[in-house]
This record gives C-alpha cells, sequence and structure tokens, in this order.
C-alpha cells in the first residue's frame, strides 16, 4: 500500500512518518508539502528507499485531489486553518483518511466517505486521540457513564512552528463558538479561561490550573456515550506557565481578538504581529520542560456502585537519556506516533467502520496502547469506587 503524508515536513507530522519508517510495510510513503527545501531535509534525514517527496498545497486543491488518488491513503498532519480543505480534497479523492486535529466537522463529509467504502478518522493524535480511547477503555467496564472530564499538558514552546502557534490562539480565541462543555443533553459554549480547575499530572509535570478548551472530545464523546446515561463532558488544558501567564495577558487586554491596527502604512492583526515575533524570538523557541501528559477522569456505575476511573500516561524522559526523545521531540513524539499508529491500523483493516469515524468508535483501545507500548508510550488506569 501507500500512503500520502500531506503536511509531512512540519514538526509533528514528520514524527508520525518517522514512525512510519521505523514500524510500517508501507511500499510508498510520500511526503506532500509545500514546503520543499524543507521537506527534502526530512527525506534525506529519514534516508529510506521508500520515502520520497511531491509538492502539494492543500489550496490548489484539483491539484491535491489529483495527487491523492494515486495512493490508499492520506495521513494528514496540516495546520487547524486547512483540515477543512484538506478533509474535502481527501473525501472528494476517495480514498482513507485520517487526521491529527479533527476541529474542522469532518463528519459533514460522512456520506462522501460512505459512499465510496472508505474511512476517515479525525482528531487521532494524543488529544483529540488517545483521550478517546482512554475514554472508552473507562466507559467499557461501566454499566453507566455519567461524567468525563479530559485534561492535558502540552510542554512545548509556545511558537516552535508557524502551526503550533495557530494552534495556541485559537484554542484561547474569544471569537470562537466552539469552546463548548456538554451538560444535561446540552452544549453550553464558554469563554476562554473558563471553570478552572486543578489537575494532577503524572511526573514530572505536577499539579496545573486548567480551563476549558476547544476540542471535539466535548461533542463526539457525547455523541457516541448518548446511551450510556452521559450528563457532562469538559475538556480542558495547559501549557507552562509562562505560556498561560502570557495568553492571560493578551486575553484580558483584548489581543486575542485580533483586531486590525495601522503601522506606519501597514495594516496587521496585532495578534498577527505577535505570533510573528513569538515565531522569530527565542523565547517563543524554547522551554524548560518539555513533553505531554494526559489525564482523562470517567465517572458511572458498575453493579450499582460509583466508580471512578482514572487513566494518564507518560513517556520516555526528555533530558537525553533516552536516544530519540530529546528536548522537543518528546512532546512531537508523543502526537505524532498516535497518528502513525491509526494510519497502520487502517491500512490493514482495523478500523470498525466506514465513513467519518469517531476515534473511540474506529479503533480498539487495547489495541492502540500495545502499540504505544512498543514505543516506550504507558497508559496507566486506577479504579476506586464509592
Amino acid at each position: 500500500m501507500k500512503v500520502l503524508c500531506l503536511g509531512g515536513a512540519g514538526k509533528i507530522c514528520r514524527e508520525a512518518v518517522y514512525d512510519l519508517v521505523e514500524t510500517s510495510d508501507f511500499e510508498q510513503i510520500t511526503i506532500a508539502d509545500p514546503n520543499q527545501s524543507e521537506a527534502e531535509r526530512v527525506v534525506e534525514w529519514l534516508d529510506d528507499s521508500r520515502v520520497d517527496f511531491i509538492r502539494v498545497d492543500i489550496n490548489e486543491a484539483e491539484h491535491a485531489v489529483d495527487t491523492m488518488r494515486g495512493y490508499d491513503l492520506v495521513m494528514d498532519g496540516t495546520p487547524i486553518s486547512v483540515n477543512r480543505k484538506s478533509a474535502a480534497c481527501i473525501a472528494t479523492a476517495g480514498v482513507h483518511g485520517i487526521n491529527l486535529n479533527g476541529m474542522s466537522k469532518e463528519w459533514e463529509l460522512d456520506p462522501q466517505f460512505k459512499e465510496k467504502a472508505k474511512t476517515c478518522v479525525p482528531g487521532f493524535g494524543m488529544t483529540p486521540g488517545i483521550t478517546n480511547l482512554m475514554t472508552k477503555h473507562a466507559a467499557d467496564q461501566l454499566e453507566t457513564v455519567e461524567e468525563i472530564y479530559i485534561s492535558h499538558g502540552a510542554f512545548r514552546p509556545i511558537a516552535f512552528s508557524p502551526a503550533i502557534a495557530e494552534t495556541t490562539v485559537v484554542e484561547y480565541d474569544p471569537n470562537l463558538d466552539s469552546r463548548l462543555v456538554y451538560e444535561d443533553g446540552q452544549f453550553v459554549q464558554v469563554p476562554p479561561f473558563a471553570r478552572p480547575k486543578m489537575i494532577d499530572l503524572p511526573a514530572p509535570y505536577g499539579s496545573h490550573l486548567q480551563y476549558i478548551i476547544p476540542h471535539p472530545e466535548t461533542e463526539t464523546l457525547a455523541q457516541s456515550m448518548a446511551d450510556r446515561g452521559i450528563r457532562r463532558v469538559e475538556v480542558r488544558g495547559t501549557w507552562p506557565p509562562p505560556n498561560m501567564q502570557l495568553l492571560r495577558v493578551l486575553y484580558d487586554w483584548g489581543f486575542l481578538r485580533n483586531d486590525q491596527i495601522k503601522i506606519k502604512e501597514t495594516q496587521i492583526g496585532i495578534m498577527d504581529a505577535i505570533s510573528e515575533y513569538l515565531i522569530q524570538s527565542a523565547e517563543g523557541s524554547q522551554t524548560e520542560l518539555y513533553g505531554y501528559a494526559l489525564h482523562v477522569e470517567v465517572i458511572g456505575k458498575k453493579q450499582g456502585k460509583s466508580q471512578q476511573h482514572i487513566l494518564t500516561h507518560t513517556h520516555p524522559p526528555a533530558d537525553g537519556s533516552v536516544e530519540g526523545w530529546e528536548d522537543l521531540r518528546a512532546y512531537t513524539r508523543c502526537v505524532g506516533i498516535p497518528l502513525s499508529i491509526g494510519t497502520q491500523l487502517i491500512a490493514k483493516g482495523r478500523s470498525k467502520a466506514t465513513g467519518t469515524v469517531f476515534p473511540e468508535l474506529a479503533f480498539d483501545p487495547q489495541e492502540v496502547f500495545q502499540e504505544l507500548e512498543k514505543r516506550r508510550i504507558l497508559v496507566h488506569h486506577a479504579v476506586s469506587s464509592h
């Protein structure tokens, strides 16, 4: 089989490609990216005869679709801002697809994928992705599922790439209408920095105050758990404390609205200017602690008693003691590896349905957890009864 790796030159998607090279039996692995020079550097770094490059800009839809038709599957690591276009191209091309973000209402493309008997799994990194499967794993051990609280800590620089700078701004954009919680049958929109909650993350990350963020798990889990008695779904997140301090100031002063300002004769969004500074600055591309931490809490009933399930994950440290997990790669590999695993499971026919399939309905959690363990990413599960 042949896989097209859309956005494969990016810092995160290249880790998914690296994992494909290390663990898959694809006969051709093509990096498709508009940045030719960076993509060629990635091809050289991977040093595998199966890996090649083709220039693809998702904004040139006709060429993108024609290219995709030459492959069995598209692994999409493009930024949030173009995910709607990329998902539409994959559907039009009539091939299998999987992406990282799942924030572009990909379920609206369900009829197109079903018509061609293809699978599209939206949002399969750490969160969304592994968090969905953690929730499903806990839910499978309960008779009713009443409350789901998903939290994560992404310990990385605030703007080590343009796509990451974009994600940072999007999650706290005051104009965003998808920052939701699910309560008693209704989706409720909340503002940035809503519902602060202290979350204990696995070592070495510690306790952090977290806030509601606009992640797709809120909507997908409310739907997939609708017949289990679900009353509440909340998704929170945090970044390193200096990042959160900066975002709070930017929000309080209105910068995150990205109002247009005039500098000499140039019109520019104020947040666009700040983002560009962060991308180019040392402060925007460095942090003290690197890595990723998940915390999923599921509350329900079993044999008439209330149970609390807490799932977390750990990975090799970023201190250089484990080759390949140094510094930023401790973060980017955590996100990229699940995308590779999901891609391989679709290729092997291990996904459970055609059409647009939410992560928790697409794969067997245990099978994915076993694949993660092979790569030194461990899922931990604790249960308490009340």
